[in-house]
């Protein structure tokens, strides 16, 4: 098979005035970025936000592992399946970042035959968004550290400063800096450091956003420190939220593009599901909503991670909840699970899918714990055995769990037909009955404990001192009636990456707490967790190139 780049420059694309009209998006409130995808004027909202909402299905996946899943493979491949149906439907999903892009994943708009499109442009900036969100999140650090030179009257104490600087690269150098050395001109030396974009609350608050205004509002909360007396500093006290949001103007607005069989993609916003909500943005997904009968959209890595978030903070946020689950798994990650190294996995061996299958149950079990109905799509890869596949098919109809077989990879849309139809029967035979994991009004610690014992099975949690400490000062800003947004390696559903499967008796180390008032949710940091990736030893940058004629090369 040819790689996914190749696949998608032979992509046969129509204008993106042709795939707005699909879904009676009118000319007006289409701002086309070249031929092929556009921004839609928030202004569409008003017309369209009385109409019934369609279905909503989110696509979430077993705990992930270096044999790879295929979630946004499956979710474009199921939305493109039910286009052949003939569906009206379009998916929501998140941009790349360049980081991952550049360190190991060398792509992220889907694979082979289930690819969004133009793939390169989504990969590599796309309509700027993710710059405007660095941008932002950086003004805001350059005014801290100015108004700490021009005699900080906000008596801000630069050992609390919790805002760090953003890039969209992975850099594991620049994870804790000096600055401000050379002198009183160049500033007041502290400690600082920088985090992903993709981790940044700006990203976080784009995608959550429910308009300009909310925007503004929400970077106005944000907390960036507290005061030698231990009070909170907000970025509205640096009057820097107006300057912000004015970055953010055009970035907020959903993009539109398609997939290889032309079905209408909103690409937009990308939180990290492990570090963030990982979830695509709430504006978007309404829009999709009311203009789409059923809209495909995805949670980042495993469902303990972005579709436990999914529910308990963008459901919260958005006013919408999903009416059905898909949960990706394969035969090659189960096999990991059930203690096979990668280097094995082309070799047949049922009793490791069996042993991985712990792992898939849990995830199944998490979703179902919210009463959405749950589907199994089983993504095919080339290596699996017929005594595999049909081992892990006894084992999920032994439980009662619907599942299909999906080959979006090889096949696009046809790949998934069956899929889809599990999917609509499901809906309609299947009324999901959604209920939250726990009450934002609760205290910190029994949420933190609620998500620790009911998702990933843990014994319990401990706490550091600094733990205690920020748990103290989320309490006087008021973050202790926002949700969790949990912290947590995305390989295993412990704070350890190397407990695979389903791992018990185990407890979760949280070391801080950090508040995201603007987001509208606190964090607290497990394990060995970073907000900086760093790139691997062998970066997929080193594969990607650029020809005379301008035709990129390498990108997955």
């Amino acid at each position: 098979m040819k790689p996914d780049i190749e696949i998608a420059q032979s992509a046969t694309m129509a204008p993106i005035g042709e795939i707005a009209a699909k879904l009676g998006i009118p000319d007006e409130y289409l701002e086309p970025y070249g031929k092929y995808k556009a921004k839609v004027d928030l202004a569409l909202w008003d017309q369209i936000k009385d109409r019934p909402s369609g279905k909503l299905i989110l696509v979430t996946a077993i705990t992930p592992t270096p044999a790879g899943e295929g979630k946004t493979t499956t979710t474009v491949g199921l939305g493109q399946a039910l286009g052949r149906l003939g569906v009206k439907g379009a998916i929501c999903i998140r941009e790349p970042s360049l980081g991952p892009v550049m360190g190991i994943k060398g792509g992220a708009a889907g694979g082979g035959y289930a690819q969004v499109v133009p793939m390169e442009d989504i990969n590599l900036h796309f309509t700027g968004d993710i710059h405007a969100v660095t941008a932002a999140h950086n003004l805001l650090a350059a005014m801290i550290d100015n108004h700490l030179q021009q005699g900080n009257a906000l008596n801000i104490d630069p050992r609390s400063i919790t805002w760090k600087r953003a890039m969209d690269m992975n850099e594991r150098a620049l994870r804790q800096i000096i600055i401000g050395l050379g002198g009183k001109s160049q500033g007041v030396p502290r400690e600082d450091g920088f985090v992903i974009t993709a981790a940044s609350e700006i990203m976080a608050i784009l995608t959550l956003a429910s308009d300009l205004e909310d925007l503004k509002e929400r970077i106005g909360r944000i907390v960036i420190g507290y005061t030698y007396d231990d009070k909170p500093v907000y970025a509205r006290d640096l009057k820097a939220a107006g300057a912000m949001a004015a970055l953010l103007k055009d970035a907020i607005k959903p993009n539109l593009v398609q997939t290889l069989e032309n079905t209408p993609a909103f690409v937009h916003g990308g939180p990290f599901g492990n570090i963030a909500h990982g979830c695509n943005s709430i504006i978007a997904t309404r829009l999709a909503l009311k203009l789409a009968d059923y809209v495909v959209t995805e949670a980042g890595f495993g469902a303990d991670l972005g579709g436990e978030k999914f529910f308990d903070i963008t459901c919260r946020a958005g006013g919408f909840t999903p009416d059905a689950v898909v949960v990706v798994a394969t035969v090659r990650a189960l096999k990991m699970h059930g203690g096979v190294e990668k280097e094995a996995l082309g070799e047949e061996n049922v009793e490791a899918v069996r042993r991985g299958f712990a792992n898939l149950e849990k995830q199944v079990e998490n979703m179902e714990r919210y009463g959405a109905p749950v589907v199994v799509a089983v993504n095919r890869f080339g290596q699996d055995t017929d005594a595999e596949l049909g081992a892990l098919f006894e084992l999920l109809q032994a439980r009662g769990t619907p599942a299909a077989l999906s080959d979006v990879f090889a096949r696009g849309g046809e790949g998934g037909v069956d899929l889809a139809k599990l999917v609509l029967d499901t809906i309609k035979t299947k009324p999901a009955n959604i209920k939250f994991l726990y009450d934002p009004a609760r205290p910190i610690k029994e949420k933190i404990e609620t998500i620790a014992r009911e998702i990933y099975g843990a014994d319990g949690v401990d706490y550091t001192r600094d733990a205690e400490r920020d748990i103290r000062r989320a309490k006087k800003v008021g973050a202790d009636t926002m949700p969790i947004c949990m912290a947590k390696t995305q390989y295993s559903l412990s704070d350890d990456a190397k407990l695979l499967g389903r791992p018990r008796g185990f407890r979760i180390t949280v070391r801080e707490v950090r508040v995201s008032a603007g987001a509208g949710y606190v964090v607290p940091i497990t394990g060995e967790i970073m907000t900086m990736p760093g790139l691997p030893k062998e970066p997929a940058a080193e594969k990607i190139d650029i020809d005379r004629d301008g035709k990129i090369h390498g990108l997955f």
